[in-house]
């Protein structure tokens, strides 16, 4: 297993995407510490980014490699190796290389710019989103055979969660507006990550006028420390579902 992650983590790290994306960060994020004294405002701009934009690269970058790995990966299937040693050294060593990009790119110029709960709080979202949505990469494109397909179901469900997600619960807050609409509210929230993240990050801010409605229903409902608590229970959660069934599904795919 060993030997597979570090041959995953050696590829990945020499790749000109992940080598790039890594620039861009880095670049992005020591731009938005310099235009303004204020740090705060900093950390609030690059977690537009940890949300958005790293998941996106994260979900597509992931299908793409475990489609261009297809040929490889049926090599190695064929060899004495269990399919779970496999598939997870294959999430390990995508999860660990977009990690450590971010963390070059994000993590240190948060580290030097603004060290506090804050700032560490926006590197523990970023890793999340990342690792998350690598592992949602990988359950799509195991259960996709058509390389296209399996890309724009990947896309489609980055789209989900970033953008569709919101609108849909605002569908049904304004439908149920007459009903108390609190715990289903928490209980929505579960079903998207990047609202999990979002809302971890702003409960830590305690940002109100940012933290949306079901920002506020946390807020209240559970008070800071204990919404924090049940975001990173539920992102965890969030880590391994995806990863879990992808597994289940490839121990049993013909190849």
């Amino acid at each position: 297993m060993k030997t597979i992650i570090k041959y995953v983590m050696l590829d990945l790290l020499r790749n000109r995407i992940v080598l790039g994306y890594t620039f861009v960060l880095l670049i992005i994020s020591f731009g938005v510490f310099n235009m303004d004294a204020n740090t705060t405002k900093g950390v609030l701009s690059l977690m537009n980014i940890a949300l958005i934009f790293v998941p996106l690269v994260s979900i597509i970058f992931s299908t793409i490699y475990v489609y261009n790995s297809s040929e490889f990966i049926e090599l190695l299937v064929a060899q004495p190796l269990k399919r779970k040693t496999l598939w997870m050294s294959i999430y390990t060593g995508l999860a660990f290389s977009l990690s450590l990009a971010f963390l070059a790119g994000v993590g240190l110029p948060v580290l030097l710019y603004s060290f506090s709960v804050t700032g560490l709080m926006l590197i523990i979202s970023g890793l999340f989103q990342t690792v998350i949505f690598a592992g949602i990469a990988l359950l799509a494109a195991v259960k996709t055979r058509d390389k296209s397909k399996g890309i724009g179901v990947a896309v489609l469900l980055w789209f989900l969660f970033t953008l569709i997600y919101d609108a849909i619960v605002m569908l049904v807050l304004f439908q149920f507006s007459d009903y108390p609409m609190e715990k289903p509210m928490i209980a929505l929230t579960m079903f998207n990550p990047v609202d999990l993240s979002r809302i971890l990050m702003l409960l830590k801010l305690d940002i109100s006028a940012l933290m949306g409605y079901t920002g506020a229903v946390f807020l209240d409902f559970f008070g800071s420390t204990n919404g924090i608590l049940f975001s990173i229970a539920a992102l965890l959660l969030w880590t391994i579902a995806p990863v879990w069934a992808s597994l289940k599904y490839f121990q049993k795919k013909d190849l």
